[in-house]
């Protein structure tokens, strides 16, 4: 069975989001959530392939919403 790692980390990433206390428990124990949320016994090392693409995308993502909350305060008048 292959899996696909990148719709994998999506995945995640908009059920983490949607669920604040998720989110939350993600920020504390990223490991355990991920294994919970796959649902398969992975290998460690894939795991933390997910972990950290995860983790990179749910930063990306708070960058972006923050950069276009102050494109607003360069808006010309």
């Amino acid at each position: 069975m292959a899996l696909d790692i990148k719709a994998k980390i999506e995945e995640l990433v908009e059920k983490i989001k949607k669920n604040p206390a998720l989110l939350k428990k993600f920020n504390t124990e990223p490991v355990k959530v991920v294994e919970e949320l796959v649902g398969m016994d992975l290998p460690d090392e894939l795991i933390e392939k997910i972990v950290d693409g995860v983790k990179a995308k749910i930063t990306m993502d708070k960058v972006g919403d923050a950069l276009g909350s102050l494109g607003g305060l360069f808006g010309k008048k």
